[in-house]
């Protein structure tokens, strides 16, 4: 029955060798890669605002330093997008700043590279998904309560989609992106258009406002002239500057594009600076003229500037919010295509559990994917489905991978010296500072806002991988033979477990003698001498050719009585290889669960013991012998 439903849900395993098939085109890597950058357009300006406007109440001083802002973050994307096109070139097997940290910083920077960007694609998912709840509740005006349930849906959708492989996720994922960039592109030209040639004035308060807000209060905060403080001004740069998350996505999977794989990259990261540097901008200038209120429950930026552009909830309106709603969705698709690549190269360093190199039936690192998902999910949980309060967990980690990538290429560049060695070095050099100073100002400016948090649990993952890397170093250590190795003859006592005389013990006691152990013996744990004498006639009824011990256990405990005898065992001959066969029940799936499992806790007990086998004997019982 699992196996049916993973079909219908995963589909068909793809072999191994068909493999070099499932990489992607530009075309479709583009809202593979891109949809989570590309959507940040639809929150980065409503994010500034509510700082500005809310937090600051500076008024109309906030749409006049709405578009400087704007600027300062589109030539920090500049930066970075040089920079990591660079990246994509030198290190051409992905794994973005990791790898690049990893080789040219040493082990300690690239796990932080690493938590930093692993934190940053959780993130991704459950930012991603709140926003396209928020534009659907901004569309239709549902209850807040709706957010969570609706935001896991959507996570268990796109878990799915993503399991089922690359090619199939990303034939979902193209359609809503494209349409969301050309609708982007309509409200910016016309609503700019009419804003300049047309006389379109800002959104009236009347329009802006629904029962929750008092208009005289909101009028007197969107015509105010407070002044900006200098913190203020970094808190709203720093919520603006999540307009960058995502861009590293491409440089992470290389190895998923087409041939040529980093040319192809290269381009496709080059495209997707300029639709949002451009879209980013265009959404700003346009918000500074029609001034749209945006408070933490109230609709967003865009679905607030596209019923004014538009003159009211019409077609261009509800698919504007349609596309959105999709853009913002699949955004986190780019979580699903990096968090899994990322965590499989980490964790075939050592850093994380092996399980996460692991290619599913599919080809895609399906343990990675349910861990995401899993993360996401809580997160969401957590903080209600709310994209304000996850904000500022996020860009903290995005722009810590974003320094340490650009460092270790400054490191690279002087190691290698290729042609343009220099100006490359500036470019990474002023790209690793801009970004260091912007994680800074983030971890500073919104550390009570909740910025604490991934600043305190990245260090704590750079931990957890050390201790991960330290395990497998004490395992390998443990096994590792040295030349001229020789196993050496150890002696053999088999102890078989009995409870009572049937099927089961008759053929576990046949196979013990064929093992030919240099001792045989029963146990069996009784709770009283009738049960004891019992088991005696029993054994002589059936004339069972090995001894039998018991084990008084008058207050009904199982396995402590078992493991102190096989411990007495043990005492009386040295270098001992010891086997306990367990006779077991092994049932229909659905009537398992009306036995009492005490072959199991036996084995979980058994398994961590020194110097001895578990053997289960199983008893299959099936239809009308069912017990």
């Amino acid at each position: 029955m699992v196996s049916v439903l993973k079909r219908v849900l995963i589909g068909k395993p793809i072999a191994t060798a068909e493999e070099g098939h499932q990489r992607l085109k530009k075309r479709v890597a583009l809202p593979i890669f891109a949809s989570d950058a590309m959507s940040s357009t639809a929150y980065a300006t409503d994010e500034i605002l509510i700082v500005l406007l809310i937090q600051a109440g500076a008024g109309a001083v906030a749409f006049d330093k709405l578009v400087p802002l704007a600027i300062v973050v589109a030539v920090l994307l500049v930066i970075v997008i040089l920079s990591y096109r660079q990246t994509i070139h030198a290190y051409p097997s992905g794994g973005g700043a990791y790898i690049v940290s990893k080789v040219n910083l040493g082990p300690l920077p690239s796990l932080v590279a690493g938590a930093s960007l692993l934190t940053d694609y959780i993130l991704t998912v459950a930012v991603s998904v709140a926003g396209g709840v928020l534009a659907m509740q901004s569309a239709f005006g549902f209850d807040s309560s709706v957010r969570v349930p609706f935001g896991l849906a959507l996570i268990a959708l796109l878990t799915v989609a993503n399991l089922r492989g690359l090619r199939e996720s990303g034939a979902l994922f193209a359609p809503p992106t494209y349409l969301y960039i050309a609708m982007l592109a309509i409200l910016i030209v016309v609503g700019l258009y009419r804003v300049y040639f047309r006389d379109l004035g800002p959104i009236p308060v009347s329009r802006l406002l629904g029962d929750a807000h008092d208009p005289e209060e909101v009028k007197e905060l969107m015509e105010g002239a407070k002044t900006l403080s200098l913190f203020m001004l970094l808190r709203a740069f720093s919520s603006g500057a999540v307009a960058l998350s995502g861009v590293e996505a491409v440089s992470n999977g290389v190895q998923t594009f087409r041939k040529p794989e980093s040319r192809n990259a290269a381009t496709t990261l080059a495209i997707m600076g300029g639709v949002l540097g451009t879209g980013f901008l265009g959404i700003s200038l346009l918000a500074s003229k029609l001034k749209p209120f945006r408070g933490e429950n109230d609709a967003t930026g865009i679905a607030l500037m596209a019923e004014h552009v538009f003159g009211g909830k019409n077609a261009p309106f509800w698919i504007i919010q349609f596309a959105t709603f999709g853009i913002l969705v699949l955004a986190a698709n780019t979580a699903y295509a990096g968090f899994p690549a990322l965590s499989s190269i980490i964790a075939r360093d050592g850093y994380l559990p092996r399980q996460m190199s692991n290619r599913g039936d599919k080809l895609v690192f399906s343990n990675g994917i349910l861990f995401l998902a899993a993360a996401a999910a809580l997160l969401i949980i957590v903080f209600r489905g709310n994209i304000t309060a996850l904000i500022p967990l996020y860009a903290f980690g995005v722009f810590t991978g974003f320094t340490l990538s650009q460092a270790g290429m400054v490191a690279h560049h002087f190691r290698e010296r290729e042609p343009r060695w220099r100006l490359s070095t500036a470019i990474n050099g002023l790209g690793a500072v801009c970004t260091g100073v912007v994680a800074l100002v983030v971890v500073v400016s919104k550390f009570s806002k909740g910025a604490w948090i991934p600043a305190v649990l990245i260090p704590a993952l750079v931990l957890a991988f050390r201790a991960v890397h330290s395990h497998y170093a004490k395992v390998r250590a443990s096994v590792q033979v040295e030349p001229g190795y020789r196993a050496q003859r150890h002696t053999h006592t088999v102890v078989i477990l009995v409870g009572s005389v049937h099927r089961g013990v008759l053929d576990a006691v046949q196979y013990a003698r064929e093992l030919a152990p240099d001792r045989l013996i029963a146990v069996s744990v009784v709770t009283g001498p009738e049960e004891q004498e019992a088991l005696a006639h029993a054994w002589e009824a059936y004339d069972i050719p090995i001894p039998v011990h018991t084990i008084l256990s008058p207050y009904r405990e199982l396995s402590r009585p078992v493991l102190e005898y096989l411990d007495e065992l043990d005492a009386e001959m040295q270098d001992d290889v010891m086997t306990v066969i367990i006779p077991e029940f092994v049932t229909q799936w659905k009537t398992q669960w009306l036995h009492n499992q005490s072959a199991f806790a036996l084995k979980a007990r058994l398994l961590y013991r020194p110097n001895t086998v578990v053997t289960s004997v199983p008893v299959l019982v099936a239809g009308k012998h069912d017990e």
